[in-house]
């Protein structure tokens, strides 16, 4: 079976030489001195991407292994959470909160939009007795994106710890942990990095770290407990074995970035996303977001008529291409393009608008444009 060419918000494609550096003959990361270094240095250059000078850690596990991990370091029983909604994954940190006896307080607003910030800070003025709040930077089955750069520091005014879920952003859209008051930052490896899935990406910072130090009850459990990572180089001391030929391959998907430039990375995926989207509307598809578009990932209405399952299964069957739906309330109504990291390349987009038009005009619906010429239109080369 031949393999699928996949454009799905993650995982994405993965470049050649990141594949090969998975298959470098490894060490043993637990005695080898040297692969602390090499974690270490690969740690401080996603710090360059994410411009902080906090701790960075790289976790065994796929991105929710963060989610849960920022949730299970933070909570005690009884702690009163703010849990910022306008989203699947921003109402999702609730259950994470729950499993650890915390008190989740939803913030729920608009899922075809942005957070307003202003409006947020109104609530705050009512209610902000809370440890910390969570926001997610672009909720990936709607592709809404908030704006951290405003809300994370506003509810550092307030004295709120800030928990970002940056997953499906980070590496695809501009973050900047330090100046933002970001206290926890969490990506993963298999979205904009454009690395195989399994690993986590988690910043802390001086607050989160002393917060985790002063609670009054142990953490629950060891694989999730963030502190088990302070002090691991000069202990010369992981908390488990990590996955070298794993962390092998993230290197060189952040030395590719790194070498591109992480503005040019930036401007690439905006460039693009706005060129899809205005060759979607453009051609007749409706946009599911009313405002708040992320870089890495459009989400779309399939033509009245045409069931999102269908298209999605028909694109796939007759095509081997693999786009995505969604979940939750969005269930069977609309498609997912993923054009973050390897996914955000001209070519790779037009090919993926091709197969698109092809597909729907072979189920029956007619654009009076060509998606090809519209997305010609708007692309800056």
């Amino acid at each position: 079976m031949n393999k699928p060419y996949v454009f799905t918000p993650g995982p994405t494609n993965v470049r050649e030489n990141v594949r090969l550096a998975r298959a470098i003959e490894t060490t043993n990361p637990d005695l080898d001195k040297d692969f602390y270094d090499f974690y270490r240095e690969t740690c401080n250059r996603i710090g360059e991407i994410l411009n902080t000078e906090k701790d960075v850690f790289i976790l065994s596990g796929e991105g929710i292994l963060g989610l849960e991990a920022a949730c299970a370091s933070l909570t005690e029983v009884g702690d009163r959470v703010l849990i910022i909604d306008n989203g699947v994954f921003g109402e999702g940190f609730a259950d994470f909160v729950k499993i650890y006896g915390g008190i989740p307080v939803l913030y729920s607003v608009d899922r075809k939009r942005e957070v307003d910030v202003e409006h947020l800070r109104e609530f705050l003025d009512k209610d902000s007795n809370f440890k910390y709040a969570t926001v997610v930077h672009c909720d990936t089955p709607s592709g809404v994106l908030n704006d951290i750069s405003k809300i994370c520091p506003m509810l550092k005014e307030y004295g709120i710890l800030t928990v970002v879920d940056s997953v499906a952003a980070m590496g695809g859209e501009p973050i900047n942990v330090d100046e933002w008051d970001i206290d926890i930052a969490l990506g993963g490896s298999q979205k904009a990095f454009s690395a195989p899935p399994g690993l986590t990406i988690v910043t802390v910072s001086d607050d989160a770290d002393k917060a985790m130090r002063i609670r009054n009850t142990p953490i629950v459990g060891f694989y999730c407990n963030l502190t088990i990572w302070k002090g691991y180089y000069d202990k010369k001391w992981f908390p488990y074995t990590m996955p070298i030929s794993d962390i092998y391959g993230f290197r060189v998907a952040i030395d590719n970035i790194l070498e591109e430039g992480i503005e040019n990375v930036h401007n690439r995926h905006k460039n693009i996303a706005v060129a899809t989207r205005n060759a979607l509307t453009s051609y007749g598809l409706k946009l599911y977001l009313d405002s708040g578009f992320s870089s890495t990932v459009t989400v779309v209405e399939p033509p009245t008529g045409i069931e999102a399952n269908k298209l999605i299964n028909y694109i796939r069957d007759n095509y081997n291409l693999l786009i995505s739906g969604s979940f939750d309330y969005l269930e069977n109504k609309v498609i997912r393009i993923g054009h973050m990291g390897e996914n955000s390349r001209i070519d790779k987009i037009l090919f993926v608008l091709n197969t698109l038009d092809k597909s729907l005009n072979e189920l029956g619906y007619k654009s009076k444009v060509n998606i090809i010429e519209e997305f010609n239109k708007y692309i800056i080369l």
